[in-house]
């Protein structure tokens, strides 16, 4: 992946509702430019022997020792005899699912129960509920858990959070976010999210298999075990994945950062083509075979991969906001406006857009646009059913400029 610019020899980590330490895994929502397909070839360019996604599941070498690891049995979803009697705790006088998922919803988060507590570790429904804690997919899967026990229909949903750029030693990292959609009937559903700091209604969001779900978690869990050195369980775990749903192209993209780690390149190569099959604008796919490439001496398919990343990335408007914050922080102000201005013209209800650019023309030394800015970005965060975070920062600018005139 690339950062501020650089071209980068690390690898990107795909995981989802995951935080590692420092850093705040968000959704990437790429810009698609239909100018740029890239049609992976079949064949590969790494040796002589030919690797196909098949071959990557069934007989790779990292496989040795995971051949009697069977996943397939491990129930993300289990509801255990206490949890069944926490549950029916709260359900006193619930004789409506409406009623019943706001017990629910309280039971979880406002009763003190649990820690709403971010941490490095994927745990099933009953795993969170035993140790009082998890990520965003962890209570996600207590919640959907709990909530078919009490008959409330609850699906997971796949939701399009925008991109952030985090970077964790010597591996960006990527997350997908999950939340759960409630069906109350007659037409009501409400959706529970536990990212509460990121999700806002308006973000484009789907439905998804438990199937799929349980792609999400197996694939975690083998990101955790990979960052740890346990190259047979994480193998075991991507497998499992891909069993699960084997058009998840995050596994994919994680089962090629694995093969590269421990030098099968034809494996790693098979994997990323197989994720760029299944969505040719994958620019995670396309910046690991890049770096796959350059590591192997392919300097000439590094630089056609590469060269593909580098214009869709500078037509992601995600992407130029994070470089409008980087010229921000440098002092760059300009720079910073420019950005923003090109972000703005392709989204245009991102209320962080117009904040950051708000305080690019104050540093500037432009009141009058700063202050301009500062309003739209709170009538576009009022529109996007956010909190009025800006109100005060406007008071700020308005009180600054008056005493100044």
């Amino acid at each position: 992946m690339l950062l501020k610019g650089s071209y980068h020899k690390g690898i990107t980590v795909v995981v989802s509702d995951m935080q590692l330490t420092k850093a705040l895994l968000v959704m990437w929502v790429i810009s698609l430019l239909t100018a740029c397909v890239i049609t992976p070839d079949k064949k590969s360019t790494l040796g002589t022997i030919d690797v196909s996604p098949v071959m990557v599941l069934e007989s790779s070498p990292l496989g040795k020792g995971a051949e009697d690891l069977d996943l397939s049995g491990v129930d993300i979803l289990e509801m255990t005899p206490e949890m069944m009697d926490f549950a029916d705790s709260y359900m006193k006088g619930s004789n409506n699912r409406y009623r019943r998922m706001q017990r629910l919803v309280y039971a979880i988060i406002g009763d003190g129960h649990f820690e709403l507590v971010y941490d490095d570790k994927t745990r099933t429904a009953s795993q969170t509920f035993q140790q009082a804690r998890g990520n965003c997919l962890s209570f996600t899967n207590l919640f959907i858990a709990m909530a078919r026990y009490l008959d409330i229909h609850a699906e997971y949903q796949e939701v399009d959070i925008p991109p952030d750029w985090s970077l964790v030693g010597e591996s960006f990292f990527f997350s997908q976010h999950v939340n759960v959609l409630v069906d109350l009937g007659v037409g009501i559903q409400r959706v529970v999210d536990f990212n509460i700091y990121d999700f806002q209604a308006t973000y484009d969001r789907r439905t998804i298999s438990d199937a799929r779900a349980r792609a999400h978690y197996f694939s975690n869990i083998g990101v955790e075990q990979m960052m740890n050195g346990e190259t047979t369980l994480a193998y075991a775990n991507f497998r499992q994945a891909l069993l699960e749903d084997d058009r998840f192209s995050p596994a994919w993209i994680n089962m090629g950062i694995l093969h590269r780690r421990e030098k099968r390149p034809n494996y790693a190569e098979a994997a990323y083509k197989q994720a760029l099959d299944i969505y040719q604008f994958n620019l995670i796919a396309m910046s690991n075979l890049a770096n796959l490439y350059a590591e192997e001496g392919k300097t000439d398919l590094a630089e056609q991969y590469l060269a593909r990343v580098r214009l869709h990335r500078m037509n992601n408007p995600y992407y130029r906001y994070a470089v409008a914050n980087t010229a921000f922080i440098d002092g760059d102000y300009r720079t910073a406006i420019e950005n923003l201005d090109f972000a703005i013209e392709k989204v245009d209800d991102e209320d962080r857009f117009y904040f950051l650019l708000s305080l690019s023309y104050l540093m500037s030394g432009d009141k009058d646009e700063s202050t301009r800015w500062m309003k739209k970005a709170e009538e576009v965060a009022q529109q996007n059913e956010s909190r009025e975070k800006y109100s005060h920062k406007l008071d700020l600018l308005i009180s600054q400029q008056q005493a100044e005139n």
